[in-house]
């Protein structure tokens, strides 16, 4: 699972982040970009040694500045079929799976030593060095 599509996933959902130098923020998530940088709304910060709180309509994060994210594990499990079900959908609309002798890429070429087309057992016309 790609962080980034967990994270357009994550869109309103809570979260909580807590960056390099300890302080944490626990919020919704309003957006994200290729970077990581967040944007969060209704968020209480923490200090990094946990005796301060703040609490802040709406704060940016930079994502070089980010150690982890924690996101409700419900959320973890709707990303994950969603993503099955985007890679059943993209198998059906090829046309499914090849048998042996249509053409898939481990289909022997005739009078060739094996090993699917173009590789470097190929016979005939060699590429490159004979064997």
């Amino acid at each position: 699972m790609l962080p980034l599509s967990l994270l357009s996933a994550a869109q309103n959902k809570p979260m909580l982040v807590e960056l390099k130098n300890g302080e944490t923020f626990n919020g919704h998530l309003v957006n994200c970009d290729n970077f990581m940088n967040i944007t969060l709304r209704e968020v209480y910060q923490t200090s990094a040694d946990g005796d301060r709180f703040w609490k802040l309509k709406e704060c940016y994060i930079r994502g070089s500045t980010i150690k982890y994210l924690r996101v409700p594990d419900t959320l973890l499990d709707q990303v994950k079929e969603e993503q099955n079900r985007a890679r059943e959908a993209n198998r059906n609309s090829r046309g499914g799976h090849t048998g042996p002798n249509r053409g898939g890429r481990g289909a022997p070429i005739r009078g060739s030593r094996g090993g699917g087309r173009g590789g470097p057992l190929r016979g005939g016309r060699g590429r490159g060095r004979g064997l």
